[in-house]
């Protein structure tokens, strides 16, 4: 009789565990290990996009930060800054240099000298002094105890009225000392009131006379530019030419200082040089990322992202892109840079090194602009200006990382899925195969059972 259990490997000891585990794992396995497959692709992708913007943002930051040097800027200069030197105010650009300067005078502040006292405890007196300088009037008042020099120098430098007051202490005593600002607008005097008492008196100046004695007379800078006379209460102009500040340090009396403008046209020349480059290692490392290997055997990862070639043709636009509206170059085309078949970009010195020789302060102020607007950005403007649309909370950047990062929940969902299907699965099957082994287990029961009914009818029959 055929041994069904033998048949079926019931005695065999085979592993049902193991049996299903091979089963769901040919089922599933394929399904789980392409979703993984386009997990990892995804999650390199959203890397190469956040790597692609932060180098964007890099350079473009790196590149505002430079130019705030002084390096890049055209910057006043004087030929004798021991007479005269100069600055950049805020606002615009200067006009009207070279310019020729004399500085007649300087501009003076009024000092008063007091009667020298024994010491600074010393009493000055009791009562009203009036100060007034030009039409402002303020009164001054000392009582007893807090009467004494240093007390009137105190009272004064309180008062805030626009004159100082100090105590020099010498050989001869010490004396009360008092200081305006310069300009003869800012001239002072030191009246006495009902009040003031004899002592007090003595610190007094109408303007010509009084207790008090003057050093040094209030009085205005007068200089000449380009053969016009001007007067100025300070030593520091700020009106005299559009956006340049005048220090004035000594008057120097029919000597000429020259003003001018120093452009930095090596620095521009290296500015240009060193932005082709970071552009070019920006844009071969985007080449690698959508076009592949160059040979053509290998894809690029970000082949077929649309943010990045966004970035791609935003930044292929610098070029051509007017950096100001006015001038001899608003290009960079102009100064000879120029786009190669793959993307990157040659600079062509000769035409840079002409254009910084011909017009250098308007190669300057294309490239780093005094006062940057929406038609003179500048390099580092334009540059800005793709970086801001590119990473704009809708923008190509942002749309590319919301198609990868809703592709991601997506897959995530698949495997998800396929983990629930794959235990559902293997618990059906072992289910199944536990349903057999206990029938089968029953099959044997009655094989057993048979044979013995056999063996009992063939030992009758002997």
């Amino acid at each position: 009789m055929v041994d069904i259990a033998s048949t079926l490997g019931i005695g065999s000891g085979i592993d049902t565990a193991s049996l299903v585990s091979q089963l769901t794992a040919a089922t599933y396995d394929p399904k789980a290990n392409a979703v993984n497959t386009r997990v990892t692709t995804n999650s390199a992708r959203v890397s190469g996009v956040a790597s692609a913007k932060s180098a964007l943002d890099t350079f473009s930051n790196a590149l505002t930060e430079l130019l705030k040097s002084a390096d890049y800027n055209g910057t006043p200069v004087s030929n004798d800054t021991s007479i005269a030197a100069v600055g950049l105010l805020t606002g615009g650009v200067p006009t009207g240099l070279p310019a020729q300067l004399e500085v007649r005078a300087l501009a003076n502040a009024q000092v008063l000298q007091g009667p020298a006292l024994s010491a600074s405890t010393a009493v000055a007196g009791t009562g009203d002094l009036t100060l007034t300088v030009g039409s402002t009037s303020t009164t001054i008042t000392l009582t007893s105890p807090h009467n004494t020099l240093q007390d009137l120098a105190t009272a004064i430098n309180s008062a805030k009225a626009g004159v100082s007051a100090s105590i020099v202490t010498d050989q001869s005593g010490a004396r009360l000392v008092l200081k305006g600002a310069t300009g003869a607008a800012n001239a002072f005097t030191l009246s006495a009131g009902a009040t003031a008492d004899a002592d007090l008196q003595r610190f007094t100046w109408d303007g010509t006379t009084g207790g008090m004695a003057r050093q040094q007379q209030a009085s205005n800078s007068k200089i000449t530019i380009d053969g016009v006379d001007m007067e100025f209460a300070s030593n520091q102009v700020t009106t005299a030419i559009p956006y340049v500040r005048i220090d004035l340090n000594r008057a120097a009396p029919g000597t000429t200082v020259t003003l001018a403008t120093d452009q930095p046209t090596s620095s521009m020349a290296d500015l240009v040089g060193e932005f082709v480059s970071a552009y070019n290692n920006l844009k071969t490392a985007l080449n690698t990322s959508m076009n592949g290997s160059s040979d053509g055997k290998t894809v690029g990862l970000l082949s077929s992202d649309g943010g990045l070639r966004e970035m791609s043709r935003r930044l292929a636009s610098l070029v051509s892109t007017q950096l100001t509206d006015t001038g001899d170059y608003r290009t960079l085309g102009d100064l000879g840079v120029q786009t190669q078949r793959d993307g990157t970009l040659t600079l062509n010195s000769t035409v840079l090194n002409a254009a910084l020789a011909k017009n250098p302060q308007a190669v300057t102020q294309m490239l780093n602009p005094t006062v940057p607007s929406t038609t003179n950005p500048g390099i580092a403007g334009a540059l800005k200006g793709v970086t801001d649309y590119l990473n704009a909370t809708d923008g190509p950047l942002a749309s590319s990382k919301a198609i990868y990062d809703n592709l991601a929940k997506s897959l995530q969902t698949q495997l998800d899925k396929i983990g629930t299907d794959r235990t559902d699965y293997s618990d059906r099957l072992t289910k199944t195969y536990s349903a057999m082994q206990t029938q089968l287990l029953k099959i044997k029961s009655t094989q057993s059972y048979l044979d013995q009914q056999i063996a009992q009818w063939n030992s009758s029959k002997n």
